[in-house]
């Protein structure tokens, strides 16, 4: 309906009257209620209506010219409202009262709310951005704005003022509510520099000096120990300058050795550790760093990359990317598995670049065998048993030390040179340690010689997307790995074999082995340091954990590629939000390599980072303060995982110390006593079956136990959820059974929680959980008695989970032979 003048008129002059103070500022007017007028010709429908371009309207248009995910809507959950404060200053002079009257706060308060229902008022919303959620907020804080404000702006007022006379509308009040909207969601105005900033579609233009050259891709693929990082080794130590970047600081350091060994000055460059072959410090022409580390903007003749297929690590891809697309040398080796060739081929299409492929095969034979371990007497030297805990790893190395043999320990969290000393003893023909037991930390990075690989499970622990633990079958890509470490190519050991630990696992690993590897499909990417500050530059007022999230939810990737996880990254900018920090170092801080499960680890870093705000550098004695150094040797296993943290602190101090020279001055000193608490640590690995009946014997009440018979890790897997291996999850309920998709999972689950309930039986009444309860006068013999009675009772009626009959009654007799 179009607005009719005399009806118009006729509605002023009756609030004229109604309103005695409208006369005496008709000259204002004009100029004052211009602003409303655009809302009231909104309202209206005319056709001269000035309209506000809205921003996704705005994307959109841009978006026709880029390419699919360009419009697609942001997630407005992750736009905060910036705070913004009512006018509480009554010395303030109150221009909107003097040319009209002062407001009638209650009946303000009916026109907001009145306002806020009109669906024409919410649709303008939307059509400038505002959905339901930002419209809502928006109006809250517009309201609480105005009615706790002593004083609002003269157009405001008078607008207001207006409409509580009945000479206005409240469609007026949109202008103004558009303008808070904005001030409170800065967001809004600058919509479509935040999408051109947080478009990743085309990464190969990120790095114009590797563009500026025509590059050489040259892809060696194969399996492991089949030869193929070792031909591009060959061409890095021929080049007359070169760089070598791998996942890890065991292999840098290694290509490090054999360069400087081959009379080829090589730098040794990783996160901590900075060390030149030159003895003056001078930069040498090869160079073996961690793929993290790598510079995109030196020129070198050759360089290598190893372990490409990690290009589609969830966490790490990015810098696989980074190095693919940014390395400025005339040759690029790529080496890793022949799953990544089709997705490295149509990366370099987008550059220009054409692939030369060239395949090779595995050196040794590697044998399934048809038979399992099943008894740890079976073992043989040169056996490597692999473990996906370390509880695993604590149970097996006790039993295999119980039967008077010695056995080597790796696990992830061991620092590099326990892990190097450990393997040196595994592998010395003339040590008596003729065992390993090991995580899947031996899938890379360590020479071993291993005759033969026992799988103690073939279900891996995970944290899928959504940051839940989860229980899946290790991948096909992750058993070759892992499988192909035995019968290593110059080893004592001419042929690999592998097998599992029990019976019932042996089938699926066959099945798992056979399966083709997953084609690499998609490549890694992560935010820049300059892309985080020109969003802080567009939304100052937002957090770094908040700039990161709407990155994420702007930003544009095309099929190639993928955002890499940000959680890691995320809880450690929440978790020194509050430590006033500019943003660079911020985000410095942020990206440091540590573990968040550690608490120690996460304390020191938000001490570090506190001590850093207060500009006080942090010395040799604060830390030594802090850690509590010197550190004794480990008593029990509590005390060895905390070494380990202190380890992995001193790591991080280094780390830092490389970025912030001034305020991490003793880098030096602190890489001294890193290396006498790695000797302090490797003393405790090679006793730690003494560490682990330690902690059994102190164990307190109420805490958990290592044990020798119950395998934490193996019990836990019955109260998860499990996955199958294309991605459907199923859920379970503690007493009832769980039903998992897919032939060969189900037929893994029964037979593995068959053999989990067997063993539990086995074991109970001997735990130290009953003796300590005995030893405490908490249970006599009667009780226990009683309690084994029962336990029986409840297996034999299936109320804990899954099993067959015969398992049940082999459960039986068991128990009854501990009667007996």
């Amino acid at each position: 309906m179009r607005a009719v003048p005399g009806r118009s008129r006729r509605r002023d002059a009756g609030a004229a009257r109604r309103c005695p103070s409208l006369p005496m500022r008709r000259c204002a007017w004009p100029l004052l209620r211009l602003p409303a007028r655009a809302g009231l010709l909104l309202r209206h429908g005319g056709a001269t209506a000035p309209r506000l371009r809205p921003a996704a309207a705005a994307s959109s248009s841009a978006a026709s010219n880029g390419g699919d995910g360009a419009s697609r809507a942001p997630d407005t959950s992750l736009f905060v409202p910036v705070p913004l404060k009512p006018v509480s200053d009554a010395a303030e002079e109150d221009v909107g009262a003097e040319l009209t009257r002062p407001l009638d706060k209650g009946e303000v308060l009916k026109n907001l709310n009145k306002f806020y229902k009109r669906k024409e008022i919410q649709r303008l919303g939307v059509e400038n951005g505002l959905d339901a959620r930002l419209f809502h907020q928006a109006f809250i804080s517009f309201r609480k704005y105005i009615m706790e404000s002593s004083s609002v702006s003269a157009d405001l007022h008078i607008i207001l003022n207006d409409i509580c006379c009945g000479a206005g509308h409240v469609d007026d009040l949109f202008p103004f509510f558009l303008r808070h909207a904005k001030q409170i969601f800065p967001m809004l105005d600058c919509m479509d520099d935040l999408r051109k900033i947080s478009d990743l579609r085309l990464p190969p233009n990120w790095y114009p000096d590797a563009r500026a050259i025509q590059r050489k891709i040259i892809f060696h693929a194969g399996p492991t120990n089949s030869g193929k990082t070792y031909h591009a080794i060959q061409r890095f130590l021929s080049a007359k300058s070169a760089i070598y970047c791998g996942p890890l600081k065991l292999l840098a350091h290694e290509i490090f050795q054999k360069s400087n060994d081959a009379n080829v000055p090589c730098d040794l460059v990783t996160g901590e550790e900075r060390v030149y072959a030159n003895e003056d410090a001078r930069q040498a022409p090869h160079i073996a760093c961690t793929i993290e580390m790598c510079s995109t903007n030196t020129p070198y003749e050759v360089a290598v990359i190893d372990e490409i297929q990690m290009i589609r690590d969830p966490a790490r891809g990015w810098a696989w990317t980074r190095a693919l697309l940014g390395l400025c040398a005339e040759e690029i080796h790529v080496c890793g598995e022949a799953a990544a060739i089709d997705l490295v081929t149509e990366l370099m299409y987008t550059t220009g670049e054409e692939v030369e492929v060239r395949n090779y095969k595995r050196l040794t034979p590697l044998t399934v065998l048809d038979y399992a371990l099943e008894s740890l007497d079976n073992l043989r030297p040169g056996d490597c048993i692999v473990c996906f805990s370390k509880n695993d790893i604590y149970s097996i190395s006790r039993q295999i030390e119980a039967r008077g043999l010695e056995c080597a320990v790796i696990y992830g969290s061991l620092p590099p040179g326990t892990k190097l000393e450990q393997a040196k003893k595994f592998n010395d023909p003339d040590d008596p340690c003729k065992i390993l037991v090991a995580t899947d930390a031996i899938g890379m990075g360590l020479n071993l010689c291993i005759r033969r690989i026992i799988f103690n499970s073939i279900v891996k622990p995970t944290i899928n997307e959504k940051g839940e633990k989860e229980i899946d079958s290790i991948t096909t890509s992750q058993a070759l790995q892992i499988a192909g470490r035995a019968g290593r190519y110059g080893s004592s050991f001419k042929q690999g074999e592998v097998t599992t630990m029990h019976r019932d696992d042996l089938v699926q690993l066959k099945e798992i082995l056979n399966e083709p590897v997953r084609p690499v499909k998609a490549a890694g990417l992560h935010p820049t340091p300059e892309q985080i500050e020109m969003f802080a530059y567009h939304l100052p007022d937002a957090t770094l954990s908040n700039l990161i999230d709407i990155f994420v939810s702007l930003s544009q990737v095309d099929g190639l590629y993928f955002v890499c996880n940000i959680d890691d990254f995320k809880f450690l900018a929440d978790m020194i939000q509050h430590i006033p920090l500019n943003l660079r170092s911020r985000y410095v801080f942020c990206t440091a390599p540590l573990n968040r499960k550690e608490p120690f680890v996460c304390t020191m870093l938000l001490k570090f980072a506190r001590q850093f705000s207060r500009n006080e550098p942090l010395t040799f004695d604060w830390l030594c303060r802090h850690t509590k150094w010197p550190l004794a040797a480990p008593k029990n296993i509590k005390e060895l995982v905390h070494l380990e943290a202190v380890h992995d602190v001193f790591d991080l101090y280094l780390w830092l110390s490389y970025r912030f020279m001034d305020m991490f001055p003793d880098a030096v000193l602190v890489r001294e006593v890193q290396k006498k608490l790695d000797d302090i640590i490797q003393v405790g690995v090679c006793n730690i079956t003494k560490l682990i009946r330690a902690s059994q014997s102190a164990a307190a009440p109420g805490t958990a136990d290592v044990s020798e018979d119950f395998p934490l890790s193996r019990t836990k897997r019955n109260t998860r959820a499990i996955s199958d291996r294309h991605g459907a999850k199923s859920t379970e309920a503690h007493s009832v059974a769980v039903e998992v998709p897919g032939e060969r999972r189900a037929k893994n689950l029964k037979a593995y929680q068959s053999a989990t309930r067997q063993e539990d039986l086995k074991s109970y009444g001997h735990g130290s959980l009953a003796n300590r309860l005995l030893r405490e006068g908490l249970l006599t013999q009667e009780m226990l008695r009683q309690l084994e009675s029962e336990w029986q009772d409840q297996h034999r009626n299936g109320r804990y989970g899954l099993g067959s009959k015969r398992g049940d009654q082999n459960s039986s007799k068991e128990m009854g032979k501990k009667k007996k």
